[in-house]
């Protein structure tokens, strides 16, 4: 068992279940999941944390999938463009979506102290910004709530159990 945002879960099954999520999405919608855009949501999830553009493309580079910037950039272009990775903006990272094909706003729960990043659901706070957008015409394309605190391991003083 691994953590994901701040809970335990079986890490095996989650990147399993949540690549078959991302490449079925892909088929229905005829995209192209090519294998430098599989690897790079396959680091993601394998992580569980957010990671810059540059820790990716380590990564790809070791494996020999790519050593120049725009490889990884394009990757995470196609990945964020189509809700299967987030940007976490306040971090100038990216984080593989724990809801892939569920059509939502994220909220991401960032903890001061060590990085870990959560995504959480939070539909009343992003209906009331859909509304007051609304009441001053105003056309939102795309809403992420970040949240900065402390995990429970960092309030705690105890190490998430690996």
């Amino acid at each position: 068992m691994d953590t994901v945002g701040f809970a335990r879960h079986d890490h095996d099954v989650c990147i399993e279940t949540g690549l078959a999520a991302v490449e079925a999405q892909c088929a229905e919608a005829g995209l192209q999941l090519t294998p430098v855009r599989r690897r790079v949501l396959e680091i993601l999830m394998q992580r569980h944390a957010a990671m810059g553009a540059y820790d990716i493309l380590d990564i790809l580079r070791e494996e020999g999938l790519g050593a120049q910037p725009p490889v990884a950039y394009r990757a995470l272009d196609f990945l964020t463009t189509h809700g299967f990775v987030h940007r976490i903006e306040r971090l100038n990272a990216f984080v593989a979506c724990t809801h892939p094909g569920a059509r939502h706003a994220p909220t991401f729960l960032i903890c001061r102290s060590c990085s870990a990043v959560a995504e959480a659901c939070a539909a009343p706070p992003v209906a009331e910004i859909r509304s007051a957008a609304a009441e001053l015409g105003f056309a939102i394309e795309k809403v992420a709530i970040e949240a900065e605190g402390l995990c429970p391991a960092c309030r705690t003083g105890v190490a998430p159990c690996a």
